[in-house]
């Protein structure tokens, strides 16, 4: 019998949904496996030999595969060799029920993401897919900020010609190619985030995922399981073994925001991996060895911090091997216009609509500006003006930097007059006070929530409504 495709699959119909080929020869457990994760949306491939694992390697492409290690005419490990010949690049999860056995480290070697121990919980198989599609997912990202980024000047990518930004570039440059720990620092809103994968992709780990983590986005009980990662069993809740983001950055960068966030307890921790390579995951006493850039991010004074004993010294230390200091906005107002050329072509009002004009008296008040959110600031005010402008013209009128007037009523009867409706005016004021409240809580989404008296699903679609999803 050949390959067994569903009729999805067969069809060629949902072609975003992922591919997994389940390799076994028991057709219990290809059934099991099949219609478990056709209900989690996966499309699914049946093979049952080795042959039939090459022929469905081949015709149906498959994005996964769960291979059993015994398998009729070849064992997994001779399908993986086989496969590996005919250059059929396809990620393997394999299945034993000899989880301690040299061949399953041997698998690992010759390149399996993972393996499944039988008898199995279906939730297990679901976790290690889902955690394979994650990995996926950031590898893809990285590619795709390569890509675009790839021959390109530093300059369009940290947007800015002054002397403070000069020096930023000439650190980057400096330093990203060696694997010395970063330290950036900076307000609220700088481009701490931009410094960070301006490294990476100028590195010596720039073909490894770049992982980021805020750490104040995520409560202590979290941060160390998602950072190291669990064992099975380590806690209520934890049914399958995590791995943490420090294993997920393997060959890669690590990008530790808010570092002045992270408790004692985790600071300890921290300083293991950056002293020794190693941490062992929650609920674990095996070493696990990691090799990664670290590049930390804060808004803090860490010698403040150290000081007051709320902060390592020696952590300290070893992130301030190399640091880079991002200026406030108000301290290079002479990028201001570039800036705001930058962002009137991101965002369109269309798609495919030119870049929206702005006015001299408009420019001039964003230099008056001081600017306390700084870039970040700037990029939704424009953000917010192109919407108000409807893609045309932006007056100061558009900009809604004066909260006191533009919440006020003062300029209502000149807002009609423009011929602008009660719907513009009120979606313009609460696009304002979402962007505020967003910027006053350092991005957190649960907070703003809090703040603003919405649960999260709300101001979900309040941020896609005002374009401010991605911030």
């Amino acid at each position: 019998m050949a390959m067994v495709l569903d009729d999805a699959a067969r069809t060629g119909d949902a072609p975003s949904r992922k591919r997994i080929l389940i390799a076994d020869d028991d057709a219990a457990i290809r059934g099991l496996l099949k219609e478990f994760l056709g209900n989690e949306g996966f499309e699914t491939v049946e093979a049952r030999s080795g042959k039939e694992v090459l022929q469905a390697a081949s015709a149906a492409e498959p994005d996964l595969m769960l291979l059993d290690l015994r398998m009729p005419e070849w064992d997994g490990m001779e399908i993986m060799r086989r496969l590996k010949e005919r250059d059929l690049s396809i990620p393997v999860v394999l299945m034993t029920a000899y989880g301690t056995s040299s061949s399953a480290i041997q698998a690992i070697q010759l390149g399996a993401f993972d393996y499944l121990t039988k008898p199995f919980e279906l939730d297990d198989v679901l976790l290690t897919v889902k955690r394979f599609f994650d990995h996926e997912r950031l590898a893809s990202e990285v590619r795709k900020l390569r890509g675009q980024l790839e021959g390109r000047d530093l300059t369009e990518r940290i947007i800015g010609n002054t002397a403070a930004m000069q020096a930023v570039y000439k650190m980057i440059g400096r330093v990203a190619q060696t694997d010395a720990t970063v330290l950036v620092t900076g307000e609220t809103g700088t481009g701490k985030e931009l410094v960070a994968e301006v490294l990476h992709l100028f590195s010596a780990y720039r073909d490894g995922p770049l992982v980021k983590v805020n750490c104040a986005a995520l409560p202590e009980t979290l941060l160390e399981s998602e950072l190291f990662g669990h064992e099975k069993g380590s806690f209520t809740g934890a049914i399958a073994q995590h791995k943490g983001r420090f294993e997920m950055a393997h060959k890669g960068t690590i990008f530790l925001d808010e570092i002045g966030e992270m408790t004692l307890a985790t600071q300890k921790k921290l300083l293991r991996v950056l002293q020794e390579k190693e941490f062992e995951r929650v609920g674990g006493t095996v070493p696990v060895k990691v090799d990664c850039r670290v590049v930390t991010a804060t808004n803090r004074n860490l010698r403040h911090e150290v000081e007051q004993g709320r902060f390592r010294e020696d952590l300290f230390y070893r992130l301030n091997v190399i640091a880079i200091h991002m200026p406030p906005l108000r301290e290079r107002k002479e990028d201001i216009p570039l800036l705001v050329e930058h962002f009137l072509n991101k965002y369109r009002y269309t798609a495919g609509a030119p870049p929206a004009r702005i006015s001299e008296g408009a420019v001039e008040l964003l230099m008056e500006h001081d600017w306390p959110g700084n870039v970040r600031e700037l990029e939704h005010s424009i953000q917010r003006a192109v919407v108000l402008a409807q893609g045309k013209v932006i007056t100061k009128e558009h900009l809604m930097l004066d909260p006191a007037k533009e919440l006020g009523v003062i300029n209502l009867d000149q807002k009609l007059q423009q011929g602008e409706t009660l719907t513009q005016i009120m979606s313009g004021i609460e696009a304002y006070l979402v962007s505020r409240a967003l910027e006053r809580n350092k991005g957190n989404r649960h907070e703003t929530a809090r703040l603003l008296g919405l649960d999260l699903s709300g101001l979900e679609r309040k941020l896609e409504e005002y374009g401010l999803a991605g911030t």
